[in-house]
Parts: C-alpha cells; sequence; structure tokens
C-alpha cells in the first residue's frame, strides 16, 4: 500500500476544518476510480499526512464512515472500503451527510413512512410478535432502551419486504445513533414514546397502511421537535 498511496491525488484539508471534509476526501477516492470496493486505504499515518489533519480529526471521519457501512476496520490488516459499496450509493450519500443533523433526520422520516405503510401491507405474525417484545422490553427498562427502539424500526423496515430499503434502513438507523443518539434522550417522554410504539404496533396488526402512516408520523415527528429541542438548548 505504501507504493500506492504515494500515487493518490488528495486534496490537503486546511486548518480547523470539520471531519466532514476529511469524509469528501475519502470518499472522493472512490469517486475518481483511484480505489475501488474492497482496496485498502492508506494507513492512518499517512491520511494524516496527506491531509494534513490530527488524529482526532481523522478518526472522527473514519468512524462516520464505518458507522454507515463505506469502510470496515480489519485488527492488524488495515481499514478497507467495504466490498458492496458501489451497490449501495445510499450509503455514500449518508456519509457525506454526516453532522448535518436536519437532513438525516428529514430521511429518517421519509424512509420509515413510506416502510411502515409497506409493512402494513406485509408484516408476518412472527414480526409482530418480535416487536411486541421490544415495546415489552422497553417497558422493563427504566432508562437505556435505545437499543429495543432501535431494533423496533428495524423490524418494521426489514417487514416492507424490499431488497433495496433493506440497504437504507440499517446504515439510517446507525448514523442516526451516531450523531443523534445521545441528543436525542434529552428531553424523551419514556411514557410517551411507548405509548407512541403500541400505536404504531397496534395500527400494523390491523394491517391498516393509513394509520400506521399517522401514527408512525407522530412518533418521528415527535422525535424531531425533542431534538431540535435538545440541540438549541445547548
Amino acid at each position: 500500500m505504501e507504493e500506492q498511496s504515494g500515487l493518490l491525488k488528495m486534496k490537503s484539508v486546511k486548518r480547523k476544518t470539520l471531519s466532514e471534509q476529511v469524509i469528501d476526501q475519502i470518499i472522493e477516492l472512490l469517486m475518481t476510480g483511484q480505489l475501488k470496493p474492497g482496496d485498502k486505504l492508506p494507513s492512518e499515518m499517512e491520511l494524516m499526512e496527506m491531509l494534513y489533519v490530527s488524529r482526532p480529526v481523522l478518526r472522527e471521519a473514519m468512524s462516520s464512515l464505518e458507522t454507515v457501512g463505506v469502510v470496515h476496520r480489519k485488527t492488524k490488516e488495515g481499514t478497507f472500503f467495504s466490498d458492496r459499496i458501489g451497490s449501495n450509493p445510499f450509503r455514500i450519500m449518508l456519509a457525506l451527510s454526516a453532522g448535518d443533523i436536519e437532513s438525516i433526520m428529514e430521511t429518517r422520516l421519509s424512509q420509515e413512512l413510506g416502510l411502515v405503510t409497506l409493512a402494513a401491507e406485509k408484516i408476518s405474525d412472527e414480526s409482530l410478535e418480535k416487536l411486541a417484545e421490544t415495546i415489552k422490553v422497553m417497558e422493563e427498562k427504566e432508562e437505556n432502551y435505545n437499543n429495543a427502539d432501535k431494533e423496533f424500526h428495524r423490524i418494521i423496515a426489514h417487514s416492507a419486504s424490499n431488497s433495496i430499503t433493506e440497504g437504507i434502513i440499517d446504515p439510517l438507523l446507525n448514523m442516526f445513533d451516531e450523531t443523534l443518539g445521545s441528543v436525542s434522550l434529552n428531553h424523551r417522554n419514556k411514557e410517551l414514546t411507548v405509548q407512541q410504539h403500541k400505536d404504531i404496533y397496534n395500527a400494523l396488526a390491523k394491517r391498516d397502511p393509513i394509520e400506521t402512516y399517522i401514527c408512525m408520523y407522530r412518533h418521528l415527528d415527535n422525535v424531531r421537535q425533542r431534538m431540535f429541542k435538545s440541540i438549541h438548548n445547548k
């Protein structure tokens, strides 16, 4: 990789730039064809020298890329672009939006509203049982029920039974958690959150696409308003 890294063309990142600009440059390696899906990236030290950034800035950028599945790290081997990145441009677009809170929230809103209506038509009894289990876990947890919450939304998305949307929802939920998870915990009303999940579940159980759409919108809009309130109160 030492020989290859010297031939790569990347723009240096100037002083005090955000990790998003590092992400732009790393994604550029894919977009220009200098590296391909599955290829190994230059070492951390090489990237720091090529981009003129500090280790914390670079690691923040790489963490965001790993969260949405653009890269993956192998112990003692280095960091690689994911093999299937070329077939999933949504991951690249999501990576480029890292830190754009409003865009990530709006993307989640638009995606999940469509997915929940499809799920209302296709969801299986087994998936409904799994949804009920996640709600029970949320009720039993005093505070940290984030994983159960995320699993609830993942089950619904996968119940839409669409291979394209399945490739979208996981990186989207992961990015949401990575970027906004800690923020979204603020101002959270557990009783309201659980009840909204129950409303969504009940609408799905009735196989009613319109009611599920309304219930999901109410829930995600509540998440959005809570998030903006938390950010503005910082």
